[in-house]
């Protein structure tokens, strides 16, 4: 008996160490207060309040793999699609199931595929760069996706030129950068919203407001925000200048550009294919994925492989790991391959599951809200007339309440950041002018607000 005792004391020892180690088991927006998804109906810039809960219900692991329960749905707002996609973020009732030991692929590299092929910390799908359509050569036209005919071979032929999701379908993105595909809403993409972006290229938040799983900061080193399907993690935009976590913070560099070329007879290695439209108005450099090259930048540290990712240190992994970054220029607009791809740097092992078939442990956060420095929020605009913003800079595993002071310490209005998201909006109309005070419940710092 004691001996039964002693293995299984051993056996929850190791899974509190596996807890306690792993960052794939620790780092997922587990929605412990009944937060619901939100969207948008065009034409309306309420947001309607769903059933559906947000982000992830649950996270369980074994000793060599981390299973995350998700309705995919984010706790920030979605929708509309301009595009006429007629779908809303539905409940997927998935489960993922991940690697907690990925491994790098020695052999030939595993293409992305159309799909899922990732998963953002807040159970939100990842997918690649492609949106399904294609150039149909024999016809010299588009195949494949909604409002056009099918591609020769079905939808998993290989196509010579494939359409790039994020310049074609970009105003069918929500602000948010994302959109669903028949319920399962996911991001191409870098999922912070449009408006945060340091040139604005949609206009789509300006109506139907939005955030989303974080904010970027050059300042500081990205969060974590999801993984891969090889089990490798993903980053935002920025991360220390050098692989051993020296040279400060850079902006995360894509290796891919744009091919100067006119007309689409060849791939970037030389390879003849059958010819895809010339570029112009229509087609423009940079809307087939065979528009771009991978350019080596040997002694470029803050340069990124063909993968899009790079090994090297960071805060969740100060031993070092495989990491991939969500990708943008200098204006933050998205940057090509955008998080993955073309092909994983790990041997893809990661897929969804209907059930779990072994024995695990139920992950618990115990993590409360962090404490607030002065520059981990904003308020703004400010002075203000209309609407007043405030900001965190980071996703945070709670809830925070936002409160809104008068000069005289009373307090007027307030408000929640919820869980996953990033922002709350106070109304400024009926406001007397003056000078007022923004304060973050259970926190020690406040910032003042003058109203106009």
């Amino acid at each position: 008996m004691k001996k039964i005792l002693r293995c299984i004391l051993i056996l929850c020892i190791g899974n509190q160490a596996v807890a306690q180690l792993n960052p794939a088991i620790e780092h997922w927006l587990i929605n412990s207060t009944g937060i619901t998804g939100r969207h948008y109906v065009q034409g309306n810039s309420t947001p309607i309040n769903e059933t559906t809960l947000a982000n992830v219900q649950s996270v369980q692991y074994s000793s060599n793999w981390v299973y995350v329960t998700t309705t995919g749905v984010p706790s920030y707002i979605t929708g509309p699609f301009m595009d006429g996609n007629p779908s809303l973020a539905t409940n997927q009732n998935a489960i993922f199931k991940i690697p907690l030991s990925p491994a790098q692929n020695t052999g030939t590299f595993t293409a992305t595929t159309g799909g899922n092929i990732g998963i953002f910390v807040n159970g939100v799908a990842l997918f690649d760069y492609r949106d399904g359509v294609a150039w149909n050569t024999s016809a010299n036209a588009l195949c494949g996706g909604p409002g056009n005919p099918p591609c020769p071979g079905g939808p998993i032929a290989v196509m010579s030129w494939n359409r790039d999701a994020i310049p074609a379908e970009r105003p069918g993105f929500d602000c948010s950068k994302g959109h669903p595909a028949m319920g399962n809403y996911h991001h191409h993409q870098n999922p912070s919203a449009f408006k945060l972006d340091l040139t604005v290229i949609s206009n789509v938040c300006d109506l139907y407001d939005a955030d989303g799983l974080y904010v970027i900061d050059s300042m500081v080193h990205s969060p974590l925000i999801g993984y891969a399907y090889d089990g490798f993690p993903i980053y935002g935009a920025y991360g220390f200048k050098n692989a051993d976590g020296t040279g400060g913070i850079s902006r995360m560099k894509s290796s891919y550009q744009l091919r100067n070329i006119s007309t689409r007879t060849v791939w970037a290695d030389g390879t003849d294919v059958p010819d895809g439209p010339a570029v112009s108005t229509t087609y423009p450099l940079g809307y087939f994925r065979e528009d771009y090259e991978f350019i080596s930048h040997a002694g470029q540290a803050d340069y990124l492989d063909i993968h899009n990712g790079r090994f090297c240190v960071t805060p969740e992994y100060p031993n070092g790991i495989y990491c991939y970054f969500a990708t943008v220029d200098s204006q933050w607009n998205s940057a090509y391959p955008y998080v993955v791809g073309p092909t994983f740097y790990g041997v893809k092992t990661a897929t969804k599951v209907t059930s779990i078939t072994e024995p695990v442990s139920t992950y618990t956060s115990s993590a409360g809200i962090n404490e607030f420095s002065d520059s981990d929020w904003s308020v703004y605009p400010n002075p203000s007339n209309d609407i007043i913003m405030v900001q965190v800079n980071e996703f945070k595993n709670q809830s925070v309440t936002v409160e809104l002071y008068d000069a005289f310490g009373k307090l007027i209005q307030t408000q929640r950041i919820v869980q996953g998201s990033t922002i709350a909006y106070f109304n400024a109309d009926t406001l007397y002018k003056g000078l007022y005070q923004v304060k973050i419940q259970g926190q020690a710092t406040t910032k003042k607000l003058v109203i106009q």
